[in-house]
C-alpha cells in the first residue's frame, strides 16, 4: 500500500513556507533543494518542518489545497508548532 504525504518546507534564507505533496518525501525534498528553476530554485536550502501521511493521493491533494488556502503564515507556524509529523488514515 503506498504512502502519500502533504508536506511544508521552509527557507530561512527566503523566510517562507512551501507546501506540496508527494508519495516520496525524502526525494521531493531532496529535488526541491537540487532544481534549477521554478518557486524553490531562490530560497534553498529547503528544510521539511512538518508532513501528514495519508492513504490515498486524492486526500494528500485535499490537505494540500486546503493547507494553500489559508495563505496566512502565522497559521501555518501554529500548525507545525502544535504537532510535527501525524498519520491520518482518512
Amino acid at each position: 500500500m503506498n504512502q502519500y504525504y502533504t508536506y511544508i518546507l521552509f527557507s530561512e534564507k527566503a523566510d517562507k513556507f512551501y507546501i506540496g505533496y508527494t508519495s516520496d518525501i525524502q526525494e521531493r525534498v531532496r529535488k526541491h533543494n537540487s532544481s534549477t528553476k521554478g518557486f524553490t530554485t531562490s530560497g534553498k536550502p529547503w528544510k521539511l518542518v512538518y508532513f501528514e501521511s495519508y492513504q490515498t493521493k486524492g486526500l494528500a491533494m485535499k490537505r494540500e489545497k486546503q493547507l494553500k488556502s489559508w495563505k496566512n503564515a502565522q497559521r501555518i507556524k501554529e500548525l507545525i508548532n502544535k504537532n510535527v509529523g501525524s498519520e491520518h488514515s482518512d
